[in-house]
């Protein structure tokens, strides 16, 4: 029997998951995540507030002082001061989650939140712009390269289908890891990434073709960290219609010589209705992968574009 690759993890602040660890005793679930992503991620729900000893209700933690190294203290009770042990925790936890792919953070959450956390002057006063989570900021610092975004961000199509993309990314290079880096498993992983890199950021795709074409006698095990972090720097950039029609014609001039002229023009209608915003991406990329199932292309069949994460999450339905 074939055996079934273990689901990418990801670690999530555990409010999201339903679990009433909030400083009012209550949480914040996230559907998204607690009923639909169940079925292809193992969450590992963490909640540093409680880890780090403060109870069930609480008094609320703010940050104070400036954005770069602001103190999570009480509220009410100003001697509180939990700034220290969260930040431990934060770096605990990115030692012990080794394994993770990914990790939805609670937004506006002084401990977890990744963009623009409410920071306060001492006079109560609030910073220009915010801040980050003690707790994410001493997390994110040792993992840069891992996928990481905030719960409410996900409402987004764009941003949640560019998220699940990067974290499939971040979980096929683990797996590439594990089997040894070589010159060649560099290679084969940058060709199957073509196309998708092309979308997200052309400039970085060039780049980084250059960074491989120009290997030469470097170590594999030297260059591999590098091209890694470079590529999940790149697909953070959102891809456009504009970027995304490019990569359809390029893909559609595989087909060339295999289909109709009345195909290729029916082609040709449907990318331009999806460059004008009239349909979404999984309308051409339906009749790509249609044609390509009769005439099969052995580097098309590669490319990570066509399928980057599972078919019925129906992510390039919305986008």
């Amino acid at each position: 029997m074939p055996v079934t690759p273990a689901k990418p993890k990801i670690a999530i602040s555990a409010c999201l998951m339903g679990a009433e660890v909030r400083f009012n005793g209550g949480h914040k679930e996230s559907r998204l995540c607690s009923r639909t992503l169940t079925d292809y991620f193992d969450f590992v729900p963490v909640c540093p507030e409680v880890a780090i000893g403060l109870g069930i209700p609480r008094e609320p933690i703010r940050l104070v002082g400036d954005a770069e190294h602001p103190e999570a203290v009480g509220t009410v009770n100003r001697d509180i001061n939990v700034t220290q042990p969260l930040a431990e925790y934060g770096q605990k936890m990115a030692a012990e989650l080794g394994d993770i792919c990914g990790y939805i953070f609670m937004q506006k959450s002084p401990s977890c939140g990744l963009l623009r956390v409410k920071v306060y002057h001492a006079n109560g006063a609030p910073v220009d712009g915010g801040g980050r989570g003690i707790y994410a900021q001493a997390f994110c610092e040792r993992h840069p390269d891992l996928p990481v975004e905030e719960d409410g961000r996900l409402n987004d199509p764009v941003l949640r289908e560019n998220f699940l993309t990067r974290v499939f990314a971040y979980s096929a290079w683990q797996q590439l890891l594990q089997e040894g880096l070589s010159r060649r498993g560099l290679i084969d992983f940058h060709s199957r990434y073509k196309y998708l890199l092309m979308a997200h950021n052309p400039a970085q795709y060039k780049t980084l073709g250059n960074l491989l074409g120009n290997m030469g006698q470097t170590d594999p095990k030297e260059l591999g960290p590098r091209y890694f972090s470079e590529l999940m720097e790149a697909l953070k950039k959102c891809a456009t219609r504009r970027t995304h029609t490019n990569v359809l014609q390029h893909i559609s001039g595989y087909l060339k010589q295999a289909i109709t002229a009345e195909d290729k023009q029916e082609m040709q209608r449907v990318i331009g209705q999806y460059r004008h915003g009239i349909v979404p991406l999984v309308v051409p990329l339906t009749l790509l992968k249609h044609y390509f199932r009769q005439h099969p292309d052995p580097y098309i069949a590669q490319q990570v574009y066509l399928q980057p994460h599972p078919e019925n999450l129906s992510l390039r339905n919305a986008i």
